[in-house]
């Protein structure tokens, strides 16, 4: 991998020049600059973008806090920020807070050493006084906030949608699961699907979950039928909760569609590749991920924003896990 030296070298220069044309600092002759930027493109040069940042007090940085890189839904929305940010030459420092508030705190105090300019937060603690006071805008993603930018689905409209299209599937005894009670985007979902059950004559029970990693995921299938035996349907706060609960199922002998009909939220590209495939509620994480770079961009450069929240539309996607409607015509 190429030096600074490596790159004074083949211009001929010295490395205190090959430093003022990387920052932009001080005065350099056209022909000198032309012919820094020739050897730093035949060598293929990357500069240390942190020490660039250390240099300059400012970066091309960009924090990303993701609450669990082992979900498949939090890569797919990392992978829209990234595109974005790419497009618009600033790059990222992804950080894993594990749902834990103590990880979360290190990360943000690591984003501000390596001088980020900004940071897109996908984690459960939006409401918290370290994203006070700091010296760079904050854009929440998937998540929702009293006091930054945010971009979400509308999770009022998806758990309305899956509470409809699971009754009128057929199910009579349905079990709701329920996300995480910190975090608003959950419990939108929650309300949306058991204000729509209320209209109809079903029963329904509920069952909370403390988070969405894979061992509450499977705790609460195991627990779903020892507490509620008689479940035939199961609305999930999101696919990991879906797989799990499938996977119990079919370990019971349970049939499904037929006997249990399940519906999960996010569309994970895991979930068409279940088998029975599973039916669920699409969040586009991709093109939330690009919002929410989009949204953070214009408050870095100082742009009017439009809209400071920002809502995308969610849509049912049919798969094996819930019954057709003309069988239950």
């Amino acid at each position: 991998m190429a030096t600074i030296r490596d790159v004074a070298k083949k211009a001929g220069v010295s490395v205190a020049t090959v430093s003022r044309a990387l920052n932009d600092k001080g005065y350099i002759h056209e022909d000198t600059r032309k012919l820094v930027e020739k050897a730093i493109q035949e060598l293929n040069y990357k500069p240390n973008e942190v020490a660039r940042s250390l240099y300059k007090k400012k970066s091309r940085l960009i924090g990303l806090l993701l609450p669990d890189i082992r979900n498949p839904f939090f890569p797919e929305l990392a992978r829209g920020v990234e595109d974005e940010m790419q497009e618009h030459g600033l790059r990222l420092i992804i950080g894993n807070a594990d749902e834990k508030p103590k990880k979360e705190i290190d990360y943000i105090d690591t984003f501000k050493q390596n001088n980020v300019i900004g940071i897109i937060s996908a984690t459960n603690q939006t409401e918290t006084s370290h994203y006070e006071n700091l010296d760079f805008p904050v854009v929440f993603l998937d998540r929702t906030a009293n006091e930054h930018p945010s971009v979400y689905a509308d999770g009022l409209a998806g758990g309305k949608i899956a509470a409809q299209e699971m009754i009128k599937r057929g199910s009579k005894r349905i079990t709701l699961l329920r996300g995480p009670i910190e975090l608003r985007t959950a419990q939108d979902r929650f309300k949306g699907a058991i204000n729509e059950i209320c209209n109809y004559n079903v029963n329904f029970n509920v069952m909370t979950t403390a988070s969405f990693t894979f061992d509450d995921a499977e705790k609460i299938a195991k627990e779903l039928f020892e507490k509620f035996p008689e479940t035939d349907g199961v609305i999930a706060s999101n696919d990991l909760g879906a797989a799990a609960i499938l996977h119990e199922a079919l370990r019971r002998g349970i049939s499904v569609p037929d006997e249990l009909q399940i519906i999960g939220y996010d569309d994970i590209p895991l979930s068409s590749l279940l088998y029975p495939a599973l039916s669920t509620i699409r969040q586009p994480a991709y093109d939330m991920g690009r919002e929410a770079a989009k949204l953070l961009i214009q408050i870095i450069d100082d742009e009017k924003l439009e809209h400071k929240n920002i809502q995308l539309p969610v849509t049912f996607i049919e798969r094996q896990t819930t019954r057709k409607v003309e069988e239950n015509g």
